[in-house]
């Protein structure tokens, strides 16, 4: 499996204080210095971490690939076509949450879905909708010229080590299934930590895991560069 790693809570400590460290811009090198396949950042309509400026540096700087996350707006979806990312991942967006609480809702409105992804698939762009585990997001997710879903991971981590983890994981391993099946390719992420990771290994689909906030909690105390190569060495 490929790494995909999140930046944006080093975008979160930088703000903290207004000025420009700890450095996005570095964070990322290190990042794939350390061996990670992808960097991933969420633009957010209220720019809590990462800023407008970041995403142009990235896609500038980065070997690897840039992921955006971003909801399906009007304005995202033009910086998305300015900045052309090599992915960005669709997910849903309430200003009052700390975190993506839950999947992108595909199969009550897959028109408007569909409309919106279009426009980023013809720039060349890869296109993932982040969704939770379930066979009628699932199904609708594939009726909308996206290449990718990314699976909702939070279920899963917050059941892991109770009588619920057999569930969950079982309802990640049936949704990966039924997308591979149905033409889609399968990322995944959301909670996952150095300790809930390992049970990716029994979902063959997966390609990539998108973690960030469990490697940037590690490199508080083990530094950047070695969280990174910690993470990596449990999911290839």
């Amino acid at each position: 499996m490929l790494l995909g790693v999140n930046i944006d809570h080093i975008a979160t400590l930088r703000n903290a204080r207004g000025g420009l460290e700890p450095n996005l811009i570095q964070a990322a090198l290190i990042c794939e210095k350390a061996g990670a396949d992808g960097i991933t950042v969420h633009l957010r309509e209220d720019r809590r971490h990462t800023k407008d400026n970041d995403v142009f540096e990235l896609k500038n700087i980065l070997k690897t690939r840039l992921n955006l996350e971003m909801a399906l707006t009007d304005e995202m979806q033009k910086i998305a076509l300015d900045v052309l990312p090599e992915c960005v991942c669709l997910v849903p967006e309430k200003r009052e949450e700390v975190t993506t609480e839950g999947g992108l809702e595909v199969a009550s409105r897959l028109e408007f879905v569909r409309d919106f992804v279009q426009p980023l698939v013809n720039a060349g762009i890869v296109v993932s909708l982040f969704i939770d585990p379930d066979s009628a997001q699932v199904e609708a997710a594939s009726k909308t010229g996206a290449q990718f879903i990314e699976l909702h991971t939070g279920r899963y981590s917050n059941a892991y080590g109770t009588a619920q983890e057999e569930i969950e994981m079982n309802n990640l391993k049936q949704a990966a299934a039924l997308a591979s099946k149905l033409g889609l390719k399968v990322n995944a992420g959301h909670g996952l930590t150095y300790e809930n990771v390992h049970r990716m290994h029994e979902i063959p689909e997966l390609v990539e895991l998108n973690i960030g906030h469990n490697i940037i909690a590690h490199a508080v105390f083990d530094g950047l560069e070695k969280a990174v190569k910690d993470m990596k060495s449990l999911i290839v």
